[in-house]
């Protein structure tokens, strides 16, 4: 076979690092980036929060985030202009009756690369000063997260692709996607292309795509979650933690002048352009406000975005079992970010039939296949 011509639907951060990915490990692939919206990273990935925390995620997820991190932390030359992550502590505070969630996520704390800590009430204070400590009765710190420029490492992805030889078309819609003897006929609203791969990292239409394709869906499910800003304290919030509910019920993290808050919901939702809901935003506060001292009166600006899980909330990475020119790359959820590089790197090993790098230190990856969630056989 001469150049494979590899087609990338989806131009958020799962295409995006899909396609970068590719262009490196198979330099004399045509990559082709497809995204329906005018612009890139329009819909969940431009409305991330996003924080790299490894205590957040599934066993199969934190193989991704070990693996990419370096990426992250210092990414190959000429890609960024800024640094992509910036340190900052995570704290998940816990009243009595939630010790059982706030033990439990200590524990699994203690296999990541820099173990949590435990905190009393006056200890969780320090790092966040707003917090009400006389309704707390312990806390956990993970010590060593990071706020992710999310903006900067799509466009380091993109940059990447671009500086390989990939391409990218948005406002291309893709339609359908036929078989054409090993490959593909993909029905786009600008007209018919080929494609010897298909690589689907649609979010939330993951599945959308895939039953347009004839092939079987995965059993993604968006779930809506809502963001809002408010006016900061008014004092230096500069080493405040991000704050998470230890059951996750809220969470805060100061932003420049202003605090980002989230009901840290999952409500679910079909694809769309999906919007805030304005009780959740209100409950949202009225949790915040019993549990800290912010004194929240005002929203300044709210956003949503679709957060989309397979059903064990692990990614979806590799080709389909039964039509392996078909490669999933979905199921990102709530990491889809922190993992991004982890995971492009694993689609782009596997895409073409090929083995999990060395980048991987032959962990299992099992768990992160799309067969693991195959109804039949």
């Amino acid at each position: 076979m001469g150049s494979v011509r590899i087609a990338v639907v989806g131009g958020g951060i799962a295409g995006a690092t899909a396609a970068y990915h590719l262009t490196e490990v198979h330099p004399d692939a045509e990559v082709l980036l497809l995204e329906a919206e005018p612009v890139l990273a329009h819909h969940t990935t431009g409305r991330s929060a996003a924080i790299f925390v490894e205590n957040l995620a599934t066993a199969p997820n934190r193989i991704m985030l070990r693996a990419g991190r370096g990426f992250l932390w210092d990414p190959p030359e000429g890609l960024a202009d800024h640094p992509i992550l910036t340190h900052r502590t995570v704290m998940h505070v816990a009243t009595e009756a939630q010790m059982g969630s706030l033990e439990e996520t200590y524990a699994n704390g203690q296999a990541v690369t820099t173990p949590s800590e435990w905190l009393t009430p006056e200890e969780a204070s320090v790092h966040f000063p707003p917090i009400r400590s006389e309704l707390l009765a312990a806390a956990v710190l993970e010590p060593e997260c990071a706020d992710i420029d999310v903006g900067g490492l799509h466009q380091a992805y993109i940059r990447g692709m671009r500086r390989n030889g990939g391409t990218i078309a948005t406002s291309r819609r893709v339609d359908a996607a036929r078989p054409d003897g090993d490959g593909w006929r993909l029905d786009t609203t600008d007209g018919e292309i080929g494609a010897d791969i298909v690589v689907n990292a649609a979010g939330s239409w993951g599945d959308l795509v895939a039953a347009s394709a004839g092939v079987e869906p995965v059993g993604l499910q968006p779930n809506r979650r809502t963001a809002f800003m408010v006016n900061g304290p008014g004092v230096d919030t500069t080493g405040w933690a991000f704050t998470i509910d230890a059951e996750s019920r809220w969470y805060t993290k100061d932003d420049g002048p202003q605090m980002l808050c989230s009901l840290v919901e999952e409500t679910p939702f079909e694809p769309c352009d999906v919007k805030p809901d304005e009780a959740d935003v209100a409950l949202a506060i009225d949790r915040i406000n019993e549990a800290t001292t912010l004194g929240i009166r005002s929203v300044n600006s709210a956003w949503a975005g679709l957060r989309t899980f397979a059903p064990d909330r692990s990614l979806v990475i590799g080709p389909d079992p039964d039509r392996p020119a078909f490669v999933w790359c979905v199921g990102q959820g709530g990491c889809g970010i922190q993992t991004s590089a982890g995971a492009g790197r694993l689609l782009a090993d596997l895409a073409l039939g090929g083995e999990p790098s060395d980048v991987f230190d032959g962990a299992d990856v099992s768990g992160l296949l799309p067969g693991r969630l195959r109804t039949h056989g």
